[in-house]
């Protein structure tokens, strides 16, 4: 038993069972024994490889459409470039790199990486060498200004809150015990306003999962878009309205018991696009469309070929291999999905405008 563990049997003893949300937040964002407290989770040597540590492509990819979409607003003197879970800095690091040629983007960009958790702060720092950059814990704390984001397996994170159909009512997943270990149960069905919509389109049995930190968010992303100009790439695992059981855990790059060692493993749930789209109002919301689709239209072809110049025997391999990793449909292309945000009196960004 992990110590979070025993931590946490020892509260649900004395106070009964608690949510998936709760329990997702004291795993992932424990002060001494949280998950993302206490590690570099990414790439091979923590739990799980992100498009940005499978190819330089991704980042860049993404940092050349924000740019595109400033100046499809009018290049703004001073704006903020910002990433929610910037991770090990990877994806702003490329973004910053392929717009060094964009004339006056980086001497009007203030980049601002919204991170929680000191250790990958400092990780970040190192990624990106003397760059001037901030860091902000909340999005709440990013300036008044206009904003080009980028939010790449960020929302998956949130901690989700879990329903099964039961009649007109819901029956919370909760995290309870049985015997001296952590078990799954359910709370007793009841009527609930958030998903009185969904009675439509579910039936008996059928599994909802709701997030509710992701709608204040993206309200706050929306909000800044619409005000003041910007854009936000929204990219993650998912689809377009929440349908099934879709709570795990990851480590050492396999799916493991999500209740096995709390604070030991990455747990996550699929996005809900619908319901960021729904949020950012009265910001405009792209359709939402296939990663793999995405980076083809942004010419991941072309460049995949000019990077593969050169490149011979394992390195041209394992280049030909990312691409494919992140573009087609039995990979990454398909599971991960996209969603732009910008101001209804612009155009969306380049890849959504199809």
């Amino acid at each position: 038993m992990t110590a979070l563990a025993a931590l946490l049997a020892a509260r649900i003893a004395a106070m009964g069972p608690v949510t998936l949300a709760d329990y997702m937040a004291d795993c992932l964002l424990h002060p001494q024994h949280g998950y993302y407290a206490t590690r570099d989770p990414f790439g091979r040597g923590g739990d799980f490889t992100t498009a940005p540590e499978i190819s330089q492509m991704f980042g860049e990819l993404l940092g050349l459409c924000l740019a595109q979409s400033w100046i499809d607003q009018g290049a703004p003197a001073s704006f903020t470039l910002a990433e929610l879970g910037p991770g090990r800095g990877t994806l702003m690091a490329d973004a910053l790199r392929a717009t060094r040629g964009v004339p006056g983007f980086h001497a009007a960009a203030q980049v601002v990486l919204v991170e929680a958790s000191a250790t990958l702060r400092q990780v970040q720092r190192a990624t990106l060498g003397d760059r001037p950059i901030s860091w902000a814990s909340r999005v709440e704390e990013l300036p008044d200004a206009p904003l080009f984001l980028m939010a790449n397996e960020f929302f998956d994170a949130l901690p989700i809150r879990q329903f099964t159909r039961a009649g007109d009512g819901w029956a919370e997943t909760v995290v309870g015990l049985a015997g001296d270990r952590l078990a799954l149960g359910k709370s007793a069905p009841a009527p609930l306003a958030a998903l009185s919509h969904r009675l439509a389109d579910t039936a008996e049995g059928d599994i909802v999962e709701l997030c509710p930190a992701a709608a204040p968010i993206t309200q706050q992303i929306g909000a800044r878009i619409a005000a003041h100009g910007g854009a936000a790439l929204i990219i993650d695992y998912g689809d377009w309205r929440s349908k099934g059981d879709t709570f795990q855990a990851l480590k050492d790059h396999r799916f493991t018991d999500p209740l096995a060692e709390p604070g030991e493993a990455d747990l996550t749930a699929h996005v809900d696009f619908e319901a960021l789209a729904m949020a950012a109002a009265p910001a405009r919301a792209s359709r939402m469309i296939p990663q793999g689709v995405l980076l083809e239209r942004l010419g991941i072809g072309a460049r995949a070929e000019r990077l593969a110049r050169g490149l011979t025997g394992a390195a041209l391999q394992s280049h030909l291999a990312a691409h494919r990793r992140l573009t087609e449909a039995t990979e990454m292309g398909s599971l991960f999905k996209a969603l732009a945000l910008y101001p209804s009196a612009f155009p969306p960004p380049p890849g959504f405008d199809a």
